[in-house]
């Protein structure tokens, strides 16, 4: 993981558990960088990584509030995934 074990599972399951964290980890990391900028919400590449990590970060919106202008749900979102990745991953192997 970005922000945990490497992807040394002893099983694909194990393996393909930490590669789709990794790969929703980089998205959200991606999205919250993007945000600084005013880029164009009808850009494939934005409209890509809303429509894959929204469902990720609209739950925890919902939950949490805000903070003035800052929004912490991408990095309460990575905190969930890695936990949750490497629990899957010591379940799996």
């Amino acid at each position: 993981m970005l922000f945990g074990a490497s992807c040394n599972g002893t099983t694909l399951a194990s393996q393909a558990v930490c590669l789709i964290g990794n790969v929703l980890i980089l998205a959200i990391l991606i999205r919250a960088l993007l945000s600084w900028f005013n880029m164009d919400p009808r850009s494939p590449i934005i409209q890509m990584l809303n429509s894959v990590t929204e469902p990720i970060l609209d739950p925890i919106r919902r939950i949490m509030p805000r903070l003035g202008m800052i929004d912490l749900s991408p990095l309460i979102a990575i905190f969930l995934l890695v936990f949750i990745s490497n629990g899957l991953q010591q379940v799996l192997g």
